[in-house]
């Protein structure tokens, strides 16, 4: 495991073999694997403060996500028992508004299929945005990303594991969506921390 993420780490494709456009700066790859944890966080990509920093969620969203889930920087930034696998481990860049860029394409195809079969023993995979749920829930993922996560308990009653939770971005310019969907804050927000907590308990 620790010469898999060290290898991702290393990982330079989107500058020498790029799938369209090269990443427009050095590539840091931020990821974080675990032979224990039971959950993982399957973000979007790492947004600049990440990249500067190279720790995961180390900015707002992250702020948000953690009340999400029901705790601490300390359990969150335990690796024995939090996996956090975004979809590009880079940093894209920003687009002509000033918003990032999607994740890279280049991760998926060499990486993330071979870290989740690294990684048999994760039970919860809290799929954040609409790239996560493309990958992680494939057909089963609804016409809309609200809709998504709207089943969200029809994804946790299938029978197959890892268990996905679909999630919105923890970004605060989600605000509005949250406010227009007061149900998820309900119905969702509440299920989430109970599981967190019995898996991240239980890995302890």
């Amino acid at each position: 495991m620790v010469a898999l993420e060290e290898e991702i780490v290393r990982c330079r494709a989107c500058v020498i073999e790029p799938i369209g456009s090269p990443l427009p700066h050095q590539p840091r790859p931020v990821v974080r694997l675990s032979s224990t944890a039971r959950v993982c966080i399957a973000g979007q990509a790492p947004g600049m403060r990440v990249h500067q920093t190279g720790i995961p969620f180390n900015d707002p969203s992250g702020d948000r996500l953690r009340d999400w889930m029901g705790i601490d920087r300390e359990t969150f930034y335990d690796q024995s028992r939090i996996a956090i696998v975004p979809m590009g481990f880079c940093f894209p860049g920003y687009d002509a508004k000033g918003g990032d860029l999607p994740p890279r394409k280049e991760c998926v195809g060499l990486w993330h299929d071979q870290i989740f079969a690294a990684m048999p023993q994760i039970e919860l995979v809290l799929a954040i945005g609409q790239y996560a749920q493309r990958y992680h829930l494939g057909s089963l993922r609804k016409k809309s990303l609200t809709d998504t996560v709207k089943a969200a308990r029809d994804f946790w009653d299938r029978e197959e594991r890892p268990r996905v939770l679909p999630l919105p971005h923890p970004s605060w310019r989600n605000t509005a969506w949250l406010k227009k969907n007061p149900w998820f804050e309900r119905e969702i927000l509440p299920l989430l921390k109970k599981e967190i907590q019995r898996y991240t308990a239980a890995a302890g």
